[in-house]
């Protein structure tokens, strides 16, 4: 009898987790029979899944470094989380509408408004309050709005990649009526179209595909990471990617999530010199640094995409890695210092002018709580995997 009960609940519960990520949407869709056709002929596909050219791992295990892992996780060494809430700039919907510069504006993470030549672009808008729909870390402070009615009409939303701090089902659902168009890598569409996204407003594209928006020319570019929405297995999703952002006045790089590797420089050769590059800083570890960059390798990336300023991002929101919350932008400044690479620093909310001279430079994270020197651990060792 109790055989036949647990048997019982071993089913039930592998039906469940099969049948919840089908039932609950934010885990997005699956790609249709013909866009798998598509992938598949892609250069970029090898075998069952998209890959980078040079041997990448997720995780690098080496002696001892679950359970380092798991005693980082326990014991919480690093300053995870700011003491108070981070300085922000306040926008309105006014503000952002009589931009008339070249503009970007940083939210935190990866999520930024971009204006080129008079289009409006959100890249990889993330504004929920947890950085996944389940479990996720939280947010560090509230958005620089009231709410997002705030935006004015977005001519496009560019995406890098569907993982859950990229490509929010939320932020989707409540921007989905005011975007013209939603471009990005092969593997996108399923997600979107599940979300209420019309198919004819979707562009899926890949590694050095190239479209245009009213005069902004836009080129997909490889990254070094992974994809996949999936509960349990990592990996498998769509493609992820980079984007080249110009016009005939301005240029723009947008890193989304990499580790370091040989394209920054294949994409510095083909589309550079950049007047601003938007970098990935942080949510770093030794055990996955091919797929997210250490700070030094930033500064060594925007160098080789043939940068002029740097604006860090992938930090300032969310604590997904055992540093502490401002360790990327603290090793990055000393880094770019020491390569005399221009680093612009915004607040949360604080317009930067592409191509001026003129950018902020306060280390305002300072004045968010002690930057106390954490203890050492691994998550924050400097550059003994830089090679």
């Amino acid at each position: 009898m109790w055989l036949f009960v647990l048997i019982c609940l071993v089913v039930l519960l592998a039906v469940g987790l099969d049948l919840f990520p089908k039932l609950y949407p934010p885990f997005g869709g699956k790609p249709s029979p013909e866009d798998m056709k598509r992938y598949r002929q892609s250069p970029n596909y090898k075998g069952t899944k998209f890959q980078y050219p040079v041997e990448t791992k997720m995780f690098k295990p080496s002696p001892g470094s679950w359970i380092t892992a798991f005693r980082e996780y326990v014991q919480r060494k690093p300053q995870l989380k700011p003491d108070r809430p981070l300085p922000q700039v306040n926008l309105t919907r006014q503000m952002i509408e009589e931009l008339r510069d070249d503009t970007a504006v940083w939210f935190g993470h990866s999520s930024l408004f971009l204006q080129m030549g008079g289009v409006r672009l959100l890249l990889d808008p993330m504004f929920s309050i947890s950085s996944s729909p389940i479990g996720g870390s939280k947010r560090f402070s509230g958005l620089p709005f009231g709410n997002l009615n705030e935006f004015p009409p977005i001519d496009a939303l560019v995406l890098s990649h569907d993982h859950y701090d990229h490509l929010d089902y939320g932020t989707i659902r409540h921007l989905k009526d005011r975007v013209g168009r939603f471009i990005g890598p092969l593997g996108i569409r399923c997600h979107l179209e599940r979300w209420g996204v019309a198919p004819g407003q979707i562009e899926e594209t890949d590694w050095w595909e190239e479209l245009e928006l009213q005069g902004v020319r836009l080129a997909c570019t490889p990254a070094r990471h992974f994809s996949g929405r999936a509960l349990f297995k990592q990996g498998g999703g769509g493609l992820w990617c980079s984007w080249v952002l110009t016009t005939p006045k301005t240029r723009v790089y947008f890193s989304g999530d990499s580790g370091y590797g040989p394209h920054f420089k294949e994409i510095g050769e083909k589309y550079g010199p950049f007047d601003l590059t938007l970098m990935e800083c942080g949510q770093y570890d030794d055990r996955w640094w091919d797929i997210h960059m250490l700070p030094e390798q930033t500064a060594r990336a925007h160098l080789d995409v043939r940068g002029n300023v740097l604006l860090p991002i992938h930090w300032g929101a969310f604590s997904l890695a055992m540093h502490s919350w401002y360790d990327p932008v603290r090793r990055l400044t000393e880094e770019a210092k020491q390569r005399g690479i221009p680093l612009a620093t915004p607040k949360i909310g604080e317009p930067v002018q592409i191509g001026s001279s003129d950018y902020p430079t306060e280390a305002w994270w300072k004045l968010a709580g002690s930057t106390r020197n954490a203890p050492g651990f691994r998550g924050a060792r400097p550059s003994s995997t830089m090679k």
